[in-house]
Parts: C-alpha cells; sequence; structure tokens
C-alpha cells in the first residue's frame, strides 16, 4: 500500500509538472501570453550555422545566419524620431508613423531620374505558388534592409549589395486554410533591436535584429475561427500595434498593442461593441451580430504623438454581403477610427459606409498631415475609400476637413439598407455609376442584367454596379506630399455583380468558414482598369490622373525630388513627375509589381527599391525578387541582368517546405486536383468554386474539358495562364476538380 501511494504522489507531481508545460506551451489568445523566457531558443548551432528551433507551440521553424550583421541595431525610437519624414531609412511601413509615404531624399528628382538603373537583384526564394502574393514594404535601417514573402519569410539583408544576412520562416499549420484574399503579408516592424513579423496563422513574433532569432512569440488568436495576420505591425513607444484580419469568416475585429520587451498584451480594442456599449444601438437587440460581425483592421495604423492617438481604418461587416439580419448603420465596420495609443480607448470614429452589403470596406490604410486652410494649420487624415472618393477628416475630432453630405440612396427592404450614406464633396477617382454607353461600349452583346450605381441594393436578380469590391482603392498604400500638396491614390474600375443568396445551407455561418451571404463575381468578358491620381488634399479635386488598362494594384512612394513611383501588374516600375502626372521613367520587371517601392540612402546614394513578386488576386505573374536602382546603377533592362548577378538565397533548398499543407504524401485526400486548386485558384474563385474575389461562379461554369484545359492553360480575361507554371497533370487535375463543382451543383 505503501508502494502504491509513493506512484499515486508521483504519478501526481508529473501530472502537474505536464500541466503547468503544457499552459505556458498553449496560452489562451485572450490571456496575458508571453514570458521573457516563452520562446524556447538553441544557442548552439553546428558547423553551417543552420539553426532549427523549436517555438512555444510546438511548430518548428527555420533560422539561419549567414554572415555578421554589418551595422547598428534600432534604438527604442522617441516619438520625434519616428514622425520625421523617412530621409536616409525607412523605418516604418509608411515611411514614418504618419503614413504618408513621402521622403524629402531628392537626389534622383524628374531632371535626372530617366538615368535610373538597376543596382541589384535578390531572389527571395519563396512564395512561388500562385496563392502566394508579393505585398511587402521593404523597412531600411543603417544599411540593412529587412523584408518578408507571402510565406512569411523573413530576411535581412545589405541594402548596398543584396547580400543576405539572416533569414527566418515559421513553419504554418497544416491545414491552414482561413485566408480569405491570398497568402500575403504586408512587411514587418523594427525597433528596440527588434524585427516583428505578424504571421498568417495569428501569431506575433519578435527577431532578434542581428541575428533572426526567435527573442519571443504570442498567440494573437486561433486562426481555426478566421482570425489571420497579413498587415505589418507598427512599433511605437515600446509597444507593438496589430490588426486581424477574417472580416469573411464572421469574427470580432480588433486592434492591439503588446509589450515589445516580451510579447505580453497590452490592451486590446474591440470594433465591434458588445451590447449595452456605445455603437451597439446600430445593431439588432438580442442577437449576437457583436460576436461575429466582422470590423477586421487590414491595414498598418498610424499614430499622432501630440495628440497620443492612434488611427486605422475597419473592414467589412458579417456576413459580407447579406444586410437582411443586421438592421442598423453597424457600427464600428467600415469606418476610420482614433484610439488613446497608450491605453486603447474610444475617442471618436467616422463611419464612410453604413451598413454595407458591397464590400466597400476601406482596406487602404490612413495617411495623416499637416496643411493649411484658410490661414490656418489643420492636422488632417486621408483615406481612400474603396467607393471612389477619399475621405479628410480632422484628426483631432473627426469631423470632416472638406465637406461629406448624407444623401437619400435607393433602397431595398429585404437587406434592410441605411436611407442615406456620406458622400464627400470633391471628385471620384473612379467612375461610380454604369451608363447605357458603358454597357455598350464594354459588356458582351449577351449581357441583359440589371445594372445601376454606387449603393444601388440588390437581391434574388443579380445587379451590376461600380466601383466593384476591388475598388475604388483596395489595399495598395497611397502617399501624400507636403511640396505639392497633393494625394496620390491608386484605383480600380471594374464591373461586379452581386445576388443574394442567403437562405442557402451551404452559407449558414458557421465557426472557420467563410460566409460572405451572397454572391459576387466579375461580369465576363468585360475590361478591368485602373487609375492613378493626384488629388487636391484641400478641396479634395483632382488636379490630373493616368489611365491605365488594367488595376492598379501596387502602392504609391512619393519624394522630394517631386517624383512619384509605382508599380504595373505588368511587372514594370514606373516613375511620374508628382506635379503633372507625366511619366519620366520605367523598368520592366520579371514578375507583377504588386508591391509599394521604398527609397534610402547609404554613404549618401539614394535609392529606389521594390519588391517584384506579383499577386494572386490580380492575376500577375509571379516571382520572388527585389530590385534596387540608383544613378549610379548599370543594368538598364532585365535582358542585361546576368544570371550570375542575381543575388539568391543560400538556404533556399532548406526552406522548401510545404506551407500549411499535410505533409503526408500517402495520406488519402478527395482529389489532387483539390490541393491544386486551393494553392492557385481558391483566393479568385473561392471555395467550392464560389465566392471568390476576382473570378467567376465556377458552379454553373459551362465548358467542356478541353475549354477547361485550354482557359487555365493560356489564360483570358482577368485570369493568368497557367501553362509553364502548371504541369499537364496538375492542370488535368484541377480540370477533373472543376468539372466535379458544376456536376455537384446540378
Amino acid at each position: 500500500m505503501r508502494n502504491k501511494n509513493v506512484w499515486l504522489v508521483t504519478l501526481g507531481i508529473l501530472l502537474l509538472i505536464g500541466v503547468g508545460i503544457f499552459s505556458f506551451q498553449y496560452e489562451n489568445p485572450d490571456s496575458d501570453t508571453a514570458d521573457p523566457e516563452q520562446g524556447l531558443q538553441n544557442d548552439n548551432q553546428d558547423e553551417t550555422n543552420v539553426e532549427k528551433q523549436k517555438n512555444p507551440n510546438g511548430k518548428e521553424h527555420f533560422s539561419v545566419q549567414h554572415k555578421e550583421y554589418p551595422g547598428e541595431v534600432t534604438p527604442d525610437f522617441s516619438p520625434e524620431e519616428l514622425i520625421k519624414p523617412p530621409s536616409g531609412n525607412w523605418l516604418t511601413n509608411g515611411g514614418n508613423i504618419y503614413n504618408g509615404r513621402y521622403s524629402p531624399l531628392n537626389k534622383i528628382d524628374t531632371s535626372n531620374v530617366s538615368d535610373l538603373k538597376a543596382e541589384w537583384i535578390t531572389s527571395m526564394g519563396t512564395g512561388h505558388e500562385f496563392k502566394y502574393s508579393g505585398e511587402s514594404t521593404p523597412l531600411v535601417y543603417d544599411g540593412v534592409m529587412f523584408n518578408v514573402t507571402g510565406e512569411n519569410h523573413v530576411a535581412a539583408i545589405d541594402a548596398t549589395t543584396g547580400e543576405f544576412i539572416w533569414e527566418y520562416k515559421p513553419k504554418l499549420p497544416k491545414g491552414l486554410d482561413t485566408l480569405c484574399c491570398g497568402w500575403a503579408n504586408r512587411g514587418v516592424a523594427l525597433g528596440d533591436g527588434k524585427v516583428f513579423i505578424g504571421l498568417l496563422d495569428a501569431r506575433l513574433v519578435a527577431l532578434d535584429q542581428k541575428t533572426g532569432e526567435v527573442l519571443w512569440e504570442t498567440v494573437v488568436d486561433e486562426w481555426e475561427k478566421g482570425y489571420t495576420i497579413t498587415s505589418a505591425p507598427l512599433f511605437y513607444d515600446g509597444k507593438v500595434y496589430t490588426g486581424i484580419a477574417g472580416g469573411e469568416y464572421g469574427i470580432r475585429g480588433y486592434v492591439a498593442a503588446y509589450d515589445a520587451d516580451i510579447g505580453r498584451q497590452v490592451w486590446r480594442t474591440y470594433t465591434l461593441p458588445e451590447p449595452g456599449a456605445k455603437g451597439s444601438e446600430t445593431w439588432p437587440e438580442d442577437s449576437e451580430n457583436w460576436l461575429t460581425g466582422g470590423a477586421p483592421v487590414w491595414q498598418t495604423p498610424a499614430v499622432d504623438p501630440e495628440l497620443g492617438l492612434i488611427y486605422f481604418a475597419t473592414g467589412n461587416s458579417s456576413p459580407d454581403l447579406d444586410g437582411s439580419n443586421r438592421k442598423g448603420d453597424n457600427l464600428y465596420t467600415d469606418s476610420v477610427m482614433a484610439l488613446n495609443a497608450d491605453t486603447g480607448e474610444y475617442e471618436w470614429h467616422f463611419q464612410e459606409v453604413h451598413h454595407d452589403i458591397w464590400d466597400y470596406d476601406p482596406a487602404n490604410p490612413v495617411v495623416l498631415y499637416d496643411v493649411k486652410m484658410n490661414g490656418e494649420t489643420k492636422k488632417g487624415i486621408a483615406q481612400a475609400g474603396k467607393t471612389g472618393w477619399v475621405y479628410l477628416l480632422d484628426r483631432t475630432n473627426g469631423e470632416p476637413l472638406v465637406g461629406i453630405e448624407e444623401k437619400p440612396v435607393p433602397q431595398n427592404k429585404n437587406q434592410k439598407t441605411s436611407p442615406t450614406q456620406p458622400f464627400p464633396i470633391g471628385d471620384s477617382f473612379v467612375p461610380q455609376k454604369i451608363t447605357k454607353e458603358d454597357i455598350e461600349r464594354d459588356l458582351p452583346k449577351e449581357f441583359d442584367g440589371k445594372f445601376g450605381n454606387i449603393f444601388t441594393p440588390f437581391w434574388d436578380e443579380p445587379v451590376t454596379v461600380k466601383p466593384s469590391p476591388q475598388g475604388g482603392a483596395n489595399w495598395p498604400p497611397s502617399a501624400y506630399n507636403p511640396n505639392t500638396e497633393l494625394f496620390y491614390v491608386l484605383g480600380n474600375d471594374n464591373y461586379f455583380s452581386y445576388a443574394h443568396y442567403a437562405e442557402d445551407e451551404e452559407n449558414k455561418f458557421e465557426v472557420g468558414k467563410e460566409w460572405l451571404g451572397s454572391i459576387w463575381q466579375p461580369v465576363e468578358k468585360s475590361p478591368s482598369r485602373g487609375t492613378v491620381t493626384a488629388i487636391d488634399i484641400k478641396t479634395n479635386k483632382i488636379v490630373w490622373q493616368n489611365d491605365w488598362d488594367t488595376i492598379a494594384y501596387s502602392g504609391i512612394l512619393t519624394t522630394a525630388g517631386n517624383l512619384i513611383f509605382t508599380g504595373h501588374n505588368d511587372g514594370r516600375i514606373i516613375a511620374y513627375d508628382a506635379t503633372n502626372g507625366e511619366k519620366v521613367w520605367q523598368f520592366k520587371t520579371d514578375a507583377g509589381a504588386n508591391a509599394p517601392p521604398i527609397t534610402y540612402k547609404v554613404d549618401g546614394k539614394q535609392y529606389i527599391s521594390i519588391f517584384s513578386a506579383g499577386n494572386s488576386l490580380a492575376g500577375t505573374q509571379h516571382g520572388d525578387k527585389i530590385y534596387t536602382f540608383s544613378l549610379e546603377g548599370k543594368y538598364e533592362s532585365l535582358e542585361d541582368i546576368p544570371e550570375d548577378d542575381v543575388t539568391v538565397s543560400p538556404a533556399k533548398e532548406e526552406m522548401d517546405f510545404n506551407q500549411g499543407k499535410q505533409e503526408d504524401k500517402n495520406e488519402v485526400s478527395v482529389d489532387e486536383g483539390l490541393k491544386v486548386y486551393e494553392n492557385n485558384c481558391l483566393s479568385c474563385h473561392g471555395a467550392e468554386g464560389a465566392g471568390g474575389h476576382n473570378g467567376p461562379n465556377l458552379q454553373n461554369i459551362n465548358m467542356n474539358t478541353e475549354q477547361i484545359i485550354q482557359q487555365i492553360k493560356n489564360g483570358g480575361g482577368n485570369m493568368p495562364g497557367f501553362e509553364g507554371t502548371l504541369t499537364e497533370e496538375e492542370i488535368k487535375a484541377v480540370t477533373e476538380y472543376i468539372r466535379s463543382l458544376s456536376e455537384e451543383e446540378g
């Protein structure tokens, strides 16, 4: 009996220890998460200097240092340092904490920009599959660049040569599939000797700036429920701020601040009010909309240290396109918000779209600016909406700086539409209505559907409207130049149709499942266009505009050299005269230039860089390269660059592990075609072929096998061709999967 008692006591102790370890490793996302020693590290490196570390929740990550770190590490930046325009370094996603993407560097200007040539080119080595998108803004500090791919692969790179210093790549969970808009990451944050990254599975990680080793890691939320992170974090005042994505999955959106030293949550502010809180009256009583109503935060916030406020815009309501069960304005969705940066307390909001049923959520980062109006300096905040308007507000209180009028809009009692919507005074930067002339010019002769203007509602019968859910302005960041006093914005102009199907069983709310509430799709055989627009910040009027024959899906940089730089879907990085829009330079890269350019200075030399890696929703050629240009560069065109002069990741092969996939290749799956579909088609066409962001409903496809194969190979319309990207076997497999979708529907 004594021996038995001893064994029982011993077993109890072991169980307690096990529970303690388990609790330590698996933190509740709503609790204080990190301990200074939470990140389990291995300081012993082998002869190849390759280190595989275990992170706190049991998944491996890859980390390697290739050479000694050449520069100084970042300090705990003061507010004064972060508010300065980026003259040498590029410290934050938006250049500084105003998000203006303006640089006072002027060695490259309108007089010599035509002499720009490629200085160095670096291949990141990851993110090639079509599901990945290259949307990252690189950061630069003291001659070192930090970039991240759609696979969450982070690299520190010598900003003068393109050589790798260290690399880090997390191993994302098997089965990760709650990503509505492709696998993307828009950048990292820097501060206090650390590099911060938000991962697609909703983790926040701090890396050592000199080595890339994991210092701490915090689980922000549960990806299985639809919570993900695609935006770049923001470092400010010893804290790391991040928003949460997932509005298409019935989440409850929020912004949270974390202690930069240890990763512990400091505060979290939800963007959906709980019952009884301010704003809850804009939702139905006795409902659970406050738990599933959306309002994600897609982009990096901005900060005004003088006011002590942090600013951001919130995303769509959930279900996205069905307003029938969420009567009211649905605060704080589709809103610009201001919070106390230290405590997270609400300060003010401005809602751009009431009771959104069109996915007109403001995905573009907010921009802070100061400007004299009527002899008085105003503290402004600008947000470019999917509606096609720029909303210009006083950032001290959220009141319009240029007028915004509430006007009556068409109604639909089933959708419980808002009786009015805000109409900014000024110009829209994309068309907001469809005319009979548009139909005759742009749409196929067989088109006979209903069409309307912005805010035209829909129900069972499809309605085609402008702008589309792609915008107006989407995620590609805008810029403000204080010298020209112009706000620069990219716009999209294409035809989308909406129809209601919320009563279908497949579209009932289910945790972790996409929940749109209705269906949208581009009008087949219709054009997609884009705009590059300069808007007077004082009047909200267009000063100049360039039209593109494709959507504009990159981002903008502006400089004191009187220039703006942006990327094009065909791979070009283009420079325009900032005052009149005249094109003054271009260079064609080998992939879609779908990320924002930056500029920086090292040893007196000014550089321009862009991550050119393609984009799944833009349907562009994929790649993995950073292109960096200077007046002293030597390559005038892509054809001039010898293959041996492209720096390639030394760890490319070691990082080639499947992300988000089941690793057992012998595991029984529904069909190889489903795997191909998920990696290449899902972000555009949606789960099971419906509800995507860029492609038609495949459940209603009227094509035979050979026609589908040719469409996949050659592309057409807004779809890229996959011949050469997919093997013959993969094309055949995905064709069979697509055929099965229409057969099941039939």
